[in-house]
């Protein structure tokens, strides 16, 4: 007697008094091998795919640019300059500059007197900053202990006893003791007048003789227009 099984397959079902051997299932077992092989095939499928994304990610090219910017440098000019005439300016940056031209008697002092000489000042051509501007007495020498100075901004070239304008030192030492702000500059080749007045001490000794040297220090400061 036939039966039907889960597998869809026929075989022969033993019943009551029945003497048969019952068939192999051959189309059952082809199945299942065939199976088998399907799975070897589709894992074996999903591994080389595996491979193949692991090389494509290996592979994968990638755009590069790059942007530059370059910034060109340079240093401004800065300087002030002298003149003994009012007119005639040049640079003196060392000790001891520029010789100032005193009255004859500057040689011959006595207590109490007082000689005079002109200078101007002014920034170079072509400086790109105005200046803050000090000025310090420097002298080792004897005679510079009895002597004190008074340094005048007249608003023109030119000083003597009939010399006005703003004080800008008034009766310092002509020893070193240090600067003193004075002016400032802040425009080119346009000088500022000055007028040293020098006078001698009461306790001056006499047949003395010895240079008082001042240095206008300047600093930059703002860049001019």
């Amino acid at each position: 007697m036939l039966g039907l099984i889960a597998m869809g397959a026929w075989r022969w079902i033993p019943q009551s008094g029945d003497n048969m051997e019952t068939p192999i299932d051959h189309a059952t077992t082809a199945e299942r091998t065939g199976g088998g092989d399907r799975r070897r095939r589709t894992m074996a499928i999903i591994a080389g795919g595996l491979v193949l994304g692991v090389g494509a990610a290996i592979t994968l090219a990638a755009w590069n640019d790059s942007e530059f910017a370059t910034g060109t440098f340079g240093s401004g000019q800065f300087g002030i300059e002298g003149s003994l005439d009012g007119s005639t300016f040049s640079s003196s940056p060392e000790s001891p500059g520029k010789t100032l031209v005193f009255e004859v008697d500057a040689d011959a002092l006595a207590p109490g007197d007082t000689v005079y000489a002109p200078f101007a000042v002014q920034l170079e051509a072509g400086s790109t900053n105005a200046a803050d501007v000090t000025i310090e007495a420097l002298s080792a020498a004897a005679i510079a202990a009895d002597l004190t100075y008074t340094l005048i901004e007249p608003t023109a070239f030119g000083c003597d006893e009939t010399t006005t304008g703003a004080a800008l030192v008034t009766d310092a030492a002509t020893t070193a003791s240090g600067p003193t702000a004075v002016f400032d500059l802040a425009a080119v080749t346009t000088p500022l007048y000055l007028c040293f007045a020098v006078t001698a001490g009461v306790g001056l000794d006499p047949s003395q003789t010895g240079a008082v040297t001042w240095e206008f220090a300047a600093t930059s400061t703002a860049t001019l227009p």
